[in-house]
């Protein structure tokens, strides 16, 4: 027989249903927002596709933070943080063309998202409810007492600050951010400029490197070593030094604004990030900052 108390739904607090709605809201934002600068922009190229297919698919990236905030995951901040971000950068690259003034559906579009996005972030960072929600770790397989299990598992690890989430988020991006130019730049072979094959060859074998690199580095950063900080700010540097430029020789300025925009954001919230879990580490009596 069921007792009343394996009957009792526990509810979710009023913020944490609000952020969820507000998350599918944004998602479907996203592709809407993208769709009408699509249409109203006055050159349906190639480039404009890949973007847009890529800044699109962003609305996916809405629907795992939403799984993440209903099984309450710490990782839900900084996931969300980098994502509202990069978003608005990805929407705001695309709305103004390169001649010409933005279409009026376009730039209504980028203001609706914008804000939805700045109400997750302050949803995310200011709620209380929200703060008390997101407090649980992943599962997984637990064999106790000779038997088999799958449940919530606390990190062995010493506990990280947000901060160091947030780094780890960010750097998370470099990959994509650099292979979704360098796509764009691989269009350019088709119109001819066979001298740029070495160079957007080499621009996607460094932008799959960077996600091992990032990978190995970040799981001795999550463990508190020294020297993975300083290799995340080496590999954060490399990666601002390989894609800017090629965005800028293969892409011109109106691509390195808006492919390389996006990445300058990530850099320099990981970076941001670093340097602010090396205060919080240095400090005698760490302060609790609202949010994290």
């Amino acid at each position: 027989m069921r007792t009343a108390a394996e009957t009792t739904e526990v509810r979710r607090p009023s913020a944490v249903r609000a952020l969820t709605t507000l998350l599918a809201v944004t998602a479907a934002a996203t592709v809407v927002v993208e769709l009408l600068n699509y249409w109203y922009a006055p050159e349906q190229e190639f480039g404009l596709a890949v973007r847009t297919g890529w800044a699109m698919l962003r609305s996916l990236g809405f629907l795992v933070l939403i799984g993440h905030v209903n099984r309450g995951r710490t990782v839900a901040r900084p996931f969300g943080l980098i994502l509202a971000v990069t978003t608005v950068f990805a929407v705001g690259r695309l709305v103004v063309p390169r001649e010409g003034v933005p279409a009026l559906p376009g730039l209504l579009g980028f203001g609706l998202l914008t804000a939805l996005c700045v109400a997750v972030v302050a949803l995310l960072y200011r709620s209380d409810a929200v703060g008390g929600h997101l407090v649980r770790h992943r599962k997984s397989l637990v064999v106790e007492g000779g038997t088999i299990s799958w449940r919530e598992v606390a990190p062995k690890r010493t506990p990280v600050t947000g901060w160091l989430l947030t780094s780890r988020v960010a750097a998370f991006t470099y990959s994509p951010l650099m292979l979704v130019p360098a796509l764009v730049a691989g269009g350019s072979i088709l119109d001819g400029r066979i001298r740029a094959v070495p160079a957007v060859l080499f621009w996607f074998v460094v932008g799959i490197a960077v996600s091992y690199l990032v990978l190995f580095c970040t799981a001795f950063l999550m463990r508190g070593r020294a020297w993975a900080r300083r290799l995340l700010v080496a590999i954060t540097l490399g990666v601002l030094a390989v894609d800017l430029p090629l965005c800028w020789w293969l892409l011109g300025v109106d691509g390195l604004v808006r492919d390389g925009g996006p990445l300058v954001a990530a850099a320099l919230l990981a970076l941001y990030g670093l340097w602010r879990a090396a205060r919080a580490g240095e400090s005698p009596t760490p302060v609790r900052h609202r949010g994290w």
